[in-house]
């Protein structure tokens, strides 16, 4: 690329004088390029006529080409997805077509004569529709036939009478991100005590941020990647000053010295003078020995601050969305999520996708700061929502590479409640639960204490499984599932619908349009992963290369990979992820879920198109209906056949 320079613009500069294609037997490639439009829509209007192409041909042929591009034109149509949350456009995925429908063009004027008939079988391939062959039924018989039979498993598993929760005040409340690995988490901290109740809510909380850390001018999105921000926050005010400028002056320092370290010419005089004074450094991280911290930075806050009134409806909306309007526990934990990992790529990928591949501290401090603002608990009151003087909102975050869960108690302006001790006894216990049940899965993990170990070794491929094996999204009372042991392969989501009903069923259209939307992301992710890893993989983890800080090359060339490494979905010797499509289940009415459906067509198409299942749960807890698509429904046998 050249700075300033379109895709496009900048591929023409070069091609015009690559010489490789000549050598190649392309003759006269570069005098082509020269003379190509400068417009590359132009260009693509071109090569559409030069290849006789119709209109019926165009998707699936300019779907081809941009596949063959791999991860690279993926990330153009995330620029092009970035752009139209704005209400903008990028060019960038049209640039890659146009490049890619030059070099067709010019092959193709080349050798005429010699594939005139095969073109024309081609094009015709193109234009038709595409439909299933024998081999093709066979798979989708199979695939329907693994997936329902999973859907029985999960249908027994909602309908027996599990453990009850408690009816009376509970001691403690803890709000996790409905995450698969905080199913696990869930399940052992409920069980260390019975006064325990959890929650599950998308992990950044209903706090959509545009965010700057410590020392930062770095805007982080933490987020779903499908909105855009409505707040802006910054670690840190006014009393941090005079650290933030001494940190921002050692980050310099450090960011000039790894320039040194990997620059072209001068990462070779490094490795000559300073190589050996590595040897302690190399030994340390190679046997673990150096810690893991979670972030730590100032308490963040919003800028601007939120008006009085709008701070008090957004803990409103929050707390309603959550299910979370009375028997506040005295303390009440709001628990977002990150992993703590050594030399991994893809370590967004095991962070929060509902904070937008960042860790979910952010959201969980801001949230908690707003819910112990006693001018917003006062306006809570007068719109019904009574919080008990003595409850206090303490932010958290759980690792899960190590199950060991942080709590920013500093972040309190009072005293720390008298049961915080009580709490932190609780959440050890449940962390080393959780990891003995993790270990269990993990290659080469002898135990729970092994867990950490694994988290700080920069030679380790499977830190953690990550979602692997997501398999159900269940948006119900806790009530529905609690007791239930769903092997951390359900995303979790606290929803009662009498509750919403009154609002109008605002919560369950909230939960249908974007947290089961980036379920249907994650699950698709890991399911193309494992079936296709070829086209929507990343390849070999032991081989990558980091390329533009976007994304990973397999060896040193070839296209930019996509997904995720073989290593997160695969032990070594069989799958870790079971290829099965996300089955929705919402204990809701059908008539309130077909209403959503019918207002977001977007959100029909991936239950119509066959991408996701979706189950309607009963007041017994039975999966009582199934979508059949179009808006209709069909009864479902619960399980007993």
């Amino acid at each position: 690329m050249i700075r300033g320079h379109s895709a496009w613009a900048a591929w023409r500069s070069n091609a015009t004088h690559d010489l490789t294609p000549e050598i190649m037997g392309l003759h006269g490639f570069a005098r082509i390029v020269a003379e190509a439009p400068q417009d590359p829509l132009a260009l693509i209007g071109r090569a559409v006529n030069t290849l006789d192409l119709d209109e019926a041909a165009l998707a699936s042929y300019f779907h081809q080409l941009l596949l063959t591009l791999g991860g690279w034109a993926q990330y153009a149509r995330y620029k092009l997805w970035q752009a139209e949350l704005r209400g903008d456009t990028d060019m960038t995925l049209a640039d890659l077509l146009a490049i890619r429908l030059l070099w067709e063009e010019s092959l193709y004027l080349q050798h005429q004569t010699a594939i005139t008939h095969q073109w024309a079988a081609v094009r015709a391939d193109h234009g038709s529709e595409a439909l299933a062959d024998a081999d093709d039924l066979v798979d989708e018989i199979l695939q329907e036939a693994t997936e329902r039979a999973s859907q029985r498993e999960l249908a027994e598993s909602l309908a027996m009478t599990g453990s009850q929760q408690r009816q009376d005040q509970p001691a403690l409340q803890a709000a996790f991100c409905i995450d698969v690995r905080s199913e696990v988490y869930r399940r052992a901290l409920e069980s260390v005590d019975s006064a325990i109740q959890t929650i599950g809510f998308a992990g950044f909380f209903g706090v959509a941020t545009e965010h700057r850390g410590f020392a930062s001018d770095t805007a982080e999105h933490r987020l779903p990647v499908l909105l855009n921000p409505a707040l802006q926050s910054v670690s840190g005010d006014e009393r941090h000053a005079a650290q933030d400028q001494t940190t921002r002056f050692a980050l310099r320092a450090k960011r000039a010295w790894g320039r040194f370290k990997l620059a072209a010419v001068s990462s070779f005089a490094f490795v000559e003078a300073t190589g050996p004074l590595y040897a302690v450094k190399l030994l340390r991280d190679a046997l673990g020995l150096h810690g893991t911290k979670a972030p730590n930075e100032p308490m963040p806050r919003l800028v601007p601050d939120l008006t009085p009134d709008a701070r008090i409806s957004a803990a409103e909306t929050i707390l309603k969305a959550m299910s979370l309007t009375a028997r506040f526990a005295p303390i009440v934990l709001i628990a977002g999520h990150g992993a703590n990992v050594t030399n991994n790529p893809h370590a967004s990928g095991l962070n929060c996708g509902a904070c937008g591949g960042y860790s979910g501290e952010v959201n969980a401090r801001l949230l908690a700061g707003l819910l112990n603002d006693r001018a917003v608990r006062a306006g809570l009151a007068e719109r019904g929502i009574h919080i008990p003087q003595g409850t206090a909102f303490i932010a958290a975050l759980h690792d899960t590479t190590t199950d060991r869960v942080t709590l920013y108690d500093g972040d309190l302006s009072e005293a720390a409640p008298a049961g915080l001790n009580q709490v932190r006894t609780w959440l050890d216990n449940a962390s080393a639960l959780a990891r003995a049940e993790r270990a269990a899965r993990l290659p080469h993990a002898d135990g729970q204490a092994d867990i950490a170990r694994r988290a700080r070794d920069w030679a380790e491929v499977r830190p953690e499984w990550g979602l692997a094996g997501c398999k159900a999204f269940i948006a119900a009372p806790r009530a529905r599932t609690h007791g239930c042991a769903l092997d951390g392969r359900a995303f979790l989501h606290d929803y009662d619908w009498r509750k919403d009903a009154t609002n109008g069923f605002a919560v369950l259209e909230l939960i249908l349009t974007a947290p089961v939307v980036v379920a249907s992301w994650i699950s698709l992710q890991y399911y193309g992963s494992t079936v296709a890893p070829a086209a929507f993989g990343a390849g070999n983890k032991l081989l990558h290369n980091v390329v533009g800080g976007i994304g990973v090359l397999e060896g040193n060339g070839g296209n930019m990979r996509a997904g995720l490494a073989w290593q997160s979905v695969h032990d070594g010797e069989k799958l870790m992820h079971e290829p099965l499509r996300l089955s929705v289940c919402l204990e809701a009415p059908v008539e309130a879920v077909t209403a959503v459906l019918e207002k977001h067509p977007q959100v029909r198409a991936l239950f119509d198109n066959r991408w996701l299942h979706l189950f309607v749960i009963a007041d017994n807890g039975q999966l009582a209906k199934r979508y059949a698509g179009n808006l209709s429904w069909q009864d479902e046998p619960h399980g007993s056949d």
